[in-house]
């Protein structure tokens, strides 16, 4: 089977990023983003999803976080559209519920080649530290439309703000592992009856 990587770079005025993906890791990450709490939750994808995991992003901090945690996200999707290539012999759908104490969160996610993104997280308050919790939908988004899959997220419970945050992103790792392991029983199969993905 050939190797299931990529490596994007993404330069603008506003950020540059660096994104290298190994759909067939171990967990391990290099992360660097400037922002903690994001690196803290792309970490969880990783080390969840089994996916070796590097980003390196410079962005326009001295503003806010939204461009870079944005484009984070837009660049990890090309990743990861790129490393699966046409799709032949994976899953393609998984799920995932995972809990953190009193949160619990459901994922979904098929690697249906559109884009679509269904995100109903609620936070009992807006900031965690010093990091707005209104940047994680706009991660999510960017990664959906750039990975062409559709998304499901759902926050079942939680008062604690960071454990609602850390179960989205454990569970889509999980969930992101499942759909993208190649099934034994399919081959080289595309698992759609359309003939593509």
């Amino acid at each position: 089977m050939p190797a299931r990587t990529a490596s994007i770079s993404r330069d603008t005025r506003e950020t540059q990023i660096q994104v290298s993906i190994n759909l067939d890791g171990s967990g391990r990450s290099e992360l660097d983003t400037g922002v903690p709490f994001f690196d803290h939750m792309l970490d969880q994808v990783a080390r969840h999803g089994l996916i070796d995991l590097s980003i390196k992003a410079v962005g326009d901090l001295h503003i806010d976080a939204h461009h870079t945690v944005e484009d984070v996200g837009i660049t990890l999707g090309q990743a990861l559209d790129k490393a699966l290539g046409d799709k032949r012999g994976v899953r393609r759908y998984g799920h995932a519920y995972v809990p953190l104490d009193e949160a619990l969160a459901r994922v979904v996610v098929d690697l249906s080649g559109r884009p679509g993104l269904t995100y109903n997280v609620e936070f009992p308050r807006s900031m965690i530290g010093t990091f707005d919790v209104d940047l994680l939908s706009e991660f999510f988004h960017g990664l959906v439309n750039h990975a062409r899959i559709t998304l499901h997220i759902d926050s079942l419970r939680g008062v604690n703000a960071h454990h609602v945050a850390e179960t989205c992103f454990k569970a889509f790792g999980r969930a992101l592992r499942a759909a993208v392991e190649m099934d034994p029983r399919a081959a080289d199969a595309m698992p759609s009856t359309k003939g593509s993905l």
